[in-house]
């Protein structure tokens, strides 16, 4: 005859106990909580139990008994043998094993790391000329037909990847040329040279910053932006409404961006270039003693035209490589707000790293062509 479970305190000379009497089953649980819950905070696991009066029990019920402090290895005896089993069991598998440290080794470490990276950089640089290839066969769908021309978006993205980072890519170009002009006269000043401060900027600004600083600039900024556009766009799922439309997001979202970037990228360049020379040359008039008139004579009579083209020619190989991450890294965003984060810092870091290292393949491959 099935028994519900008991639970009460019994106060004595000898001390106080738990007398449980019943079935300790699933079907009695709840109301076993309930009288588990009535006893005050130190009556539960600091008393003798009694489980002579135990019937049947089951996993629920021996972990409620070792929750309120029984042991199967009780001194009192009052559990049978089946019952002191099946609590030992119960004990055994809450116990958490201890968490044995795998044996490490530095240089091991060190190596898998440096494998990881490899194949990140290889598996990252091999989606980028895959989405090159994308962008260049989407290029070629669409130039033969000018109705598929998205005009107003490319007029937009000229306007925000363009237009508006004008003001900081001339404040940080000037100020660069004034802190070259400076630098360089300090050091050329010890040989009676700073003239030829003329050309350290001319050279250096035409040729190598200015088309670096406006590539950093707007990896920076540019980039980032359509990386955290299009991740967006692929968190709330609406670039699988654009497929589901029947339209290409490479066409609709990447083909914009990137031929705003060829627009935009050169006109900054440019303007980085003169707002360069011209902070050397206001830092040439008030600290150099190097007159307007005279800076630009020896501007013109020094400086070749071969510097401009040089750096003019690495401005849209730069604006599409970065466009083109930007682009990608934003399709690779999975679907929540810290992923749109890590895309859109991996793009910047990307992006920086890319133009770096194409600039200094460029200057070997000029510098061997003796330009």
């Amino acid at each position: 005859m099935s028994e519900p479970g008991s639970l009460r305190l019994e106060r004595g000379a000898a001390g106080d106990r738990l007398v449980v009497a019943g079935d300790w089953t699933l079907d009695h649980l709840p109301r076993l909580l309930g009288a588990a819950r009535a006893l005050a905070p130190g009556d539960a696991g600091a008393r003798a139990i009694d489980a002579r009066g135990l019937g049947r029990l089951d996993t629920a019920g021996a972990s409620l008994l070792l929750e309120l402090g029984a042991s199967p290895e009780g001194a009192d005896g009052s559990w049978s043998e089946p019952q002191r089993a099946l609590l030992a069991a119960v004990a055994r598998a809450g116990e958490t094993p201890p968490a044995h440290a795998a044996p490490t080794n530095g240089l091991a470490d060190v190596l898998a790391h440096a494998g990881r990276a490899v194949a990140t950089f290889v598996r990252d640089t091999l989606a980028l000329l895959g989405f090159v290839g994308l962008i260049l066969s989407a290029l070629a769908r669409t130039l033969p037909r000018p109705r598929r021309w998205r005009v107003t978006s490319l007029v937009f993205h000229i306007e925000q990847a363009g237009l508006d980072a004008v003001p900081i890519v001339a404040l940080l170009s000037f100020s660069i040329g004034a802190v070259v002009a400076f630098l360089g006269a300090t050091v050329l000043r010890e040989f009676g040279a700073t003239v030829f401060t003329v050309e350290l900027l001319g050279i250096s600004f035409l040729r190598e910053f200015g088309v670096l600083l406006t590539a950093i600039m707007v990896a920076g900024r540019s980039g980032s932006a359509f990386t955290a556009q299009i991740g967006s766009m692929k968190a709330r799922e609406e670039v699988d409404a654009i497929r589901t439309l029947g339209l290409s997001p490479i066409e609709v979202l990447a083909l914009p961006r990137v031929l705003a970037l060829l627009v935009a990228m050169p006109l900054l360049t440019f303007i980085a270039m003169m707002a360069g020379v011209f902070g050397g040359a206001i830092v040439g008039m008030l600290a150099l003693d190097i007159s307007p008139a005279l800076f630009v004579s020896r501007f013109q009579a020094t400086t070749v035209i071969d510097h401009f083209w040089v750096g003019m020619s690495k401005a849209p190989v730069f604006a599409f490589l970065i466009a083109s991450i930007g682009c990608l890294e934003g399709f690779k965003v999975s679907g929540s707000a810290e992923s749109v984060g890590a895309h859109t810092t991996s793009s910047v870091v990307q992006s920086i790293f890319t133009v770096i290292l194409v600039d200094a393949l460029a200057a070997l491959f000029y510098l061997e062509l003796d330009i």
